[in-house]
């Protein structure tokens, strides 16, 4: 039996419970025939015995003498083969027997047990055994013109047996059978045909290691992986993502919403649609995610989210983004040093020693100024070394970058970390960079502001470049939008957005072309 095919199983499962439920329909239709033949019996021994009681020979040889009472038995044998009775028995009022198909009976006296009632004028049926097998018997009183009682009349009929009545019923019972196995056989095999096509053709064996294959896969996946159906209920639920996740135990089945109330799967399947490299707070964990829509033939039937705890993938940024700027800001100091550098050899070649004095303490002064500035006002290293790059970076391009002395940053807004804040620092400035591309009309200028209080935060950034084309104003957040016409452009401000909108923050942008552009980014504390 194991190795037959998995079509062959169906079938002959789906075989065995149609013929078990023909064996069900047939004891119930045999019991409903056994109950209709009763019913249908009772009414033809109170008819016939009715009858009986009715004839006139009856009424008046049952109180004559010995030699008029002997003639009730043969016009009661006649009624009894007209009516097809197995036995019809006159008594009188002292219950002897003035008519029996055995001769032998006559004039016996009847000690039946459910007789007594007859003799009280009752009319009624009731069932016994006995040498003929389950009789059914109707008793009716006979009545003089006196409406006197005068006999009873007793009119039988046996009930088949079990094998008479399949018996009767074999031509019937033989067509349902035949009909009721051809069509099962056909529609079980159909079926078969049918589940064994939406298995993908896969036997039983197949399809368990499969699963188990998947499953081993996913549990060895670094990434976590989470998988819903149409009714938000887990399909696949990984090791990795329980570890990040915290969650104990097989949650395969529960729904979704049950076991990480702030989930963001179910929305795959409201807008029907891949959501890629989005960052999402669930709890107090901030993951990087892809959420895509499980289709089978052209219908959602689920959803799945693959992600990665953030910290690690910030750490490794934030290493990264540090080693960059660390060479950066090595090159650009280098080319400002060997600059002012040439410039005091110079002075000194030409004789000009004061000016050249002068011109290093105007130089040492600056810096340890602006130093001296960041230490006290931006508490985080990071920002300040951003603030310090892009000053320095500023020279290089021959932008000049000010930031405005009363700002000050002594924590970061909620949900947000210095990392948030360097990439949105960062590509504000850098956007700002940008703006200077084509100008070459005028001194160019940035302008930095960061305001903080107990109630907001609040970030700006100014420059007088080309400004922003009023046709584009409302796309400059979209991914991959950008107006310089190259590949690998358009992130920038896509980042800015993400992490505007996961602080819960405001931003408003004012810009005028051919004029500059005001960036103004808003927390609440």
């Amino acid at each position: 039996m194991n190795r037959l095919p998995i079509r062959w199983k169906i079938t002959i499962l789906i075989f065995a419970i149609v013929s078990f439920s023909m064996l069900l329909s047939g004891a119930f239709i045999i019991s409903d025939f056994f109950h209709t033949k009763e019913e249908e019996l009772s009414q033809r021994a109170l008819l016939t015995a009715r009858t009986v009681s009715e004839l006139p020979e009856v009424r008046r040889h049952i109180v004559g003498n010995k030699q008029s009472r002997a003639l009730i038995n043969p016009v009661v044998e006649r009624v009894r083969v007209i009516h097809s009775a197995d036995y019809i028995v006159v008594l009188d009022m002292n219950k002897v027997r003035l008519s029996h198909p055995l001769p032998s009976m006559i004039g016996t006296i009847s000690r039946g047990a459910d007789e007594g009632p007859a003799f009280a004028e009752h009319t009624y049926t009731s069932k016994a055994r006995g040498e003929i097998g389950t009789v059914v018997r109707a008793f009716v009183p006979i009545m003089n013109s006196d409406h006197e009682q005068i006999g009873v009349v007793i009119a039988a009929y046996r009930l088949p047996t079990f094998f008479e009545a399949i018996d009767s019923l074999k031509e019937e019972a033989a067509v349902a059978v035949v009909l009721s196995l051809v069509v099962g056989g056909i529609g079980a095999w159909l079926l078969a045909s049918h589940i064994k096509r939406q298995m993908f053709e896969l036997e039983p064996h197949e399809i368990a290691k499969l699963l188990i294959e998947r499953t081993e896969a996913f549990n060895a996946m670094h990434e976590g992986v989470i998988a819903i159906d149409s009714d938000e209920n887990i399909t696949i639920f990984n090791d990795r993502a329980k570890q990040m996740l915290g969650v104990k135990g097989d949650v395969i089945g529960r729904s979704i919403r049950s076991v990480i109330p702030d989930t963001h799967l179910p929305e795959i399947l409201e807008v029907n649609k891949p959501i890629y490299n989005k960052e999402l707070q669930i709890g107090n964990l901030t993951i990087w995610s892809n959420r895509i829509p499980i289709k089978v033939n052209g219908k959602t039937v689920g959803a799945i989210a693959i992600f990665q705890d953030r910290t690690e993938v910030k750490r490794l940024a934030e290493e990264l983004t540090g080693v960059k700027a660390f060479v950066h800001a090595l090159r650009v100091q280098n080319h400002e040093y060997m600059n002012k550098l040439h410039t005091i050899a110079g002075l000194i070649q030409l004789g000009h020693i004061e000016k050249a004095l002068e011109y290093v303490f105007q130089v040492t002064e600056e810096q340890a100024e602006l130093t001296q500035f960041l230490s006290r006002n931006i508490k985080d290293e990071s920002i300040s070394g951003l603030l310090l790059s892009k000053i320095r970076r500023g020279k290089e391009l021959g932008i000049r970058v000010t930031i405005d002395r009363h700002s000050r940053l002594h924590r970061f807004p909620p949900h947000l970390d210095h990392h948030d804040f360097v990439v949105l620092l960062g590509n504000l400035i850098e956007n700002a960079f940008d703006a200077f591309r084509d100008v070459t009309d005028r001194e160019k200028e940035i302008y930095i502001s960061i305001e903080q209080n107990e109630d907001i935060c609040s970030l700006s950034v100014e420059d007088n470049g080309q400004g922003i084309a009023r046709e584009h104003i409302n796309r400059i957040f979209d991914e991959g939008f950008s107006t310089k016409g190259e590949n690998g452009r358009g992130i920038g401000l896509y980042l800015v957005k993400q992490i505007v909108e996961k602080g819960n923050g405001r931003i408003d942008v004012r810009s005028e072309e051919g004029n500059g552009t005001v960036f103004t980014v808003t927390f609440d504390m």
